[in-house]
């Protein structure tokens, strides 16, 4: 037994000494191809919606199911594969990944794509479950930090480059062309996996579904849950349809919706940086200025959304602030996980996770109504506002909370 510990200390410090190992990097272009293909479709709802005879709503749910397929595959499909070894489930997440894609990119119709976009969606769900336990178990304790960081680097940066290139691909060569290049990172991610990542990875803790029903029956967790969904509920009934706004609302040409794409993506990086440094400290009193800043600028954009150079100004700040919070969210359940139920850190983590995806699911189904209602396009900004103002109810009401325990 010491000796085996003495070589893992041995391992260790070759890592150490040797820098970040090669299986992070395989993790990293994997997380790069699902960020694109979760987020790309934003940008090509026009092209896809034209191509195959649809509504732009209708074709919204091509974000809304696909979270749907998330937030089912990050807590019950990654309890369900617990005990599978972790190379095995990564290699079988990623091959799940590429047929979704090249289903998508061959789909005959609206309903063959519909189910491709859930297929990958559950795939999604149980690589970022266990992509960050597998980031840090690759490092020394002292690094695993940054290795987590490294890995979801690869989904900020599909946001900055992968969705606008994969929106520019889907408007000049078709959206088909978009899913086969997606498809083509995922077989990238999938080599890089078999050859750079170990044989012998521990499995981590199974998150059995006992611990989850747990997690959900406590109401600080539940509260925090709820701030995820409906904050990010309001940002997604404006993203989803962002592509259609400003070409139908403020004038751009689709060319220039790419470039548009490209600040807004640039804005998400800055924010996710800012957002995590300024909730380090208390992350509800951050998350309460963050929220009730995104409120204002959700509701300004309804005044400037006509106006060329003040929508993509808003739409900047718009950026910065809707993702700002995704730090501060997850930092605060891991903290209320390890204050009152000790030992379900990373199950609370995980249906965290699924709460994104609600939350996205719930924006963008609800953007779709407003979009085929009475209220038009042009009302959703102010409608995602209303989201945040009861994230902001939500997010005082925890904060009392969390002052009485």
């Amino acid at each position: 037994m010491n000796y085996q510990k003495e070589i893992q200390i041995k391992s260790a410090s070759q890592t150490a000494k040797k820098g970040l190992p090669a299986a992070l990097w395989a993790l990293t272009i994997s997380a790069f191809g699902i960020g694109t293909t979760e987020f790309v479709i934003v940008g090509l709802l026009p092209t896809v919606a034209s191509d195959l005879g649809i509504t732009i709503p209708s074709a919204g749910l091509l974000v809304s199911l696909y979270a749907i397929g998330v937030a089912i595959g990050a807590p019950v499909l990654t309890a369900l594969t617990g005990k599978v070894p972790r190379k095995m489930l990564l290699v079988s997440i990623m091959l799940l990944f590429v047929i979704g894609n090249g289903l998508a990119s061959v789909a005959p119709g609206f309903i063959t794509l519909v189910l491709a976009r859930i297929l990958t969606g559950f795939a999604h769900g149980v690589y970022f479950s266990i992509g960050s336990t597998i980031a840090a178990s690759l490092v020394p304790e002292e690094k695993r930090a940054t290795a987590i960081s490294i890995m979801f680097a690869g989904l900020t940066l599909a946001i900055v480059t992968g969705v606008p290139l994969g929106t520019f691909i889907g408007q000049h060569f078709g959206w088909r062309a978009t899913f086969i290049g997606v498809s083509i990172l995922g077989i990238i991610g999938l080599a890089a996996s078999l050859m750079l990542v170990p044989n012998n990875l521990k499995n981590g803790e199974s998150a059995s579904l006992k611990s989850q029903f747990k997690v959900l029956g406590n109401r600080r967790l539940i509260f925090a849950f709820l701030m995820t969904a409906m904050g990010y509920g309001g940002t997604f009934v404006v993203f989803t349809y962002l592509s259609p706004i400003l070409q139908k609302i403020t004038g751009f040409q689709e060319s220039t919706v790419t470039f548009i794409l490209l600040i807004y993506g640039i804005a998400i990086a800055l924010g996710n940086l800012l957002g995590g440094k300024m909730a380090n400290k208390n992350p509800l009193k951050a998350l309460l200025w963050m929220f009730a800043a995104q409120e204002l600028v959700l509701f300004a954009f309804y005044f400037t959304v006509s106006s060329p150079v003040l929508s993509i100004i808003t739409l900047f700040f718009l950026g910065a602030l809707s993702f700002a919070s995704v730090p501060g969210l997850q930092l605060l359940v891991v903290q209320i996980a390890e204050k009152e139920l000790p030992g379900t850190e990373d199950v609370a983590s995980g249906i965290n996770i699924a709460a994104f995806n609600i939350g996205i699911a719930i924006g963008s189904y609800a953007g779709g109504i407003i979009v085929t209602s009475s209220l038009g396009l042009a009302s959703t900004p102010w409608i995602g506002a209303l989201f945040l103002v009861i994230t902001v109810l939500i997010t005082l009401y925890s904060i009392r909370l969390s002052k009485k325990g």
